[in-house]
């Protein structure tokens, strides 16, 4: 099979593969993105908090911190034009204990170390006032304005989309199993594929990162997943709180928040087990109900709302506490490994990272003059949505209001769901309070003659 030629091929189609696939591909070079499942953001990047952080908490110094400032700083300059929705809401770190409270002046301190200067500490009763609903032994918090909410699917697809509306290449379904550099051209073995021929690799393969990186070089790091889990509560709940609650962190997890989702929904969670599995994340009825339990001990009037679902993801933790993210000159590579829970921000700093080494080690770039901006479809409460618009077609999802016009919209789109995740990720069918029971004949009838296997199903 002859291979086909490209001037960078990524390995990875999350947030941060999709993100540096827009990247170089604004950037003016032939870029494939490659990835093993039958859509994108199918790994890590499908199940997370959705918060666009601010870094105020990040270790100073950190290339962490610098990737999320940045962006930070791009997400909001480029969310209008693709369409991207921001939820300003804030976010506070709420304080339980004496000792917790001892600890809010170094986050403080941190925060403006970071950059982050309009944090402040904030009394008990102005945390109450903020927020009512919380509970009364509150001791004290740290606002910090500047945290707000987004869409984590549409993020990673509006960068995708954009990649392939300005000539770049998606290749699904496509393992990478083995590589080599001849000649100053990698040659990468897709399985059941034509192999691959690029210039320049660039390892975006989150939980497969070190296996992905052997391809070079035995790997510097090991990825050990490390698993959340998280409790959705239906929209009665999401009016409860305004702002982000975040715990005081540890030294090994931001903790369990509270927040609310730009959907409409509420969230608890989450979790922080490391496990050896790559791909599947489970949920725990008991790590559940403790969710459910810390929620309503912070929340009190969650004891009295419905969980509509719950979910887990998986981040691709290392050994080290910072992002791993280099070039390599002799092999024509570079790792993007270790890309933790704050990826979703940190997304759009780490591809501008990335260019920046590539200018570094590999050449000069000339931007495209005038690229293409497609807007990606709402799915979020803050802004309209089709089910409101006069004449509007056939609603198939009643939990969450999605029409037929939607749904076909996705399955046909530029970039289309290549699975029913991606389906739902794309459109919000079957992720309401029934959970697909009432709408999933309707959905698989529609997808059935797009998506491989569902009419034999």
């Amino acid at each position: 099979m002859t291979a086909k030629s490209f001037d960078i091929a990524l390995i990875g189609a999350g947030v941060v593969g999709c993100a540096a696939w827009r990247a170089f591909t604004l950037a003016g070079l032939s870029c494939i993105l490659i990835e093993r499942e039958a859509d994108i953001i199918s790994g890590a990047s499908k199940g997370n908090s959705a918060i666009l952080h601010t870094g105020f908490d990040a270790t100073p110094g950190s290339l962490e911190l610098a990737c999320m400032r940045e962006g930070y700083r791009l997400y909001r300059e480029i969310h209008e034009p693709l369409g991207l929705p921001l939820l300003e809401t804030g976010a506070m770190v709420v304080a339980w204990s004496e000792e917790e409270l001892a600890k809010l002046p170094g986050i403080v301190a941190q925060a403006h170390q970071n950059g982050v200067t309009d944090v402040t500490q904030i009394t008990a009763e102005q945390v109450r006032a903020r927020e009512p609903g919380l509970a009364n032994d509150v001791k004290g918090g740290v606002w910090i304005p500047g945290e707000a909410l987004i869409d984590p699917w549409s993020a990673p697809l509006a960068y995708a989309r954009q990649a392939l509306a300005n000539g770049g290449t998606l290749h699904l379904n496509a393992e990478v199993t083995s590589g080599s550099l001849t000649g100053g051209t990698w040659t990468l073995t897709i399985k059941n594929a034509a192999p691959i021929q690029a210039r320049i690799v660039i390892n975006c393969a989150g939980n497969f990162g070190d296996l992905v990186e052997a391809i070079a070089r035995p790997s510097p790091f090991t990825i050990t997943p490390r698993k959340g889990q998280f409790v959705v509560y239906d929209k009665p709940a999401h009016g409860l709180v305004q702002s982000i609650i975040l715990p005081v962190p540890t030294a090994r997890t931001k903790g369990i928040v509270i927040t609310r989702t730009a959907f409409g929904n509420l969230l608890v969670g989450p979790t922080a087990e490391d496990q050896p599995e790559r791909r599947l994340a489970t949920t725990e009825t008991a790590t559940l109900n403790a969710l459910h339990a810390a929620g309503c001990r912070m929340l009190p009037a969650l004891a009295g709302m419905e969980i509509t679902t719950a979910y887990a993801g998986l981040r691709p933790a290392t050994q080290f506490k910072d992002y791993q993210i280099e070039a390599l000159p002799a092999q024509n590579w570079i790792t993007a490994g270790g890309i933790r829970s704050t990826g979703l921000t940190g997304a759009l700093g780490i591809a501008r990272h990335m260019r920046g080494l590539y200018e570094t080690h590999f050449g000069t770039l000339k931007p495209l003059p005038s690229p293409l901006w497609p807007r990606v479809p709402n799915l979020t409460e803050t802004l309209p949505r089709p089910h409101a618009q006069p004449g509007r077609s056939e609603i198939i999802c009643h939990c969450e209001l999605v029409t037929h016009d939607e749904v076909a919209a996705a399955l046909a789109s530029p970039l289309p769901a290549g699975s029913i995740g991606g389906l739902r990720r794309r459109t919000r069918c079957m992720m309401g309070r029934c959970q697909g029971f009432y709408c999933s004949r309707r959905v698989l009838e529609l997808a059935a003659p797009y998506i491989p296997g569902l009419a034999d199903a």
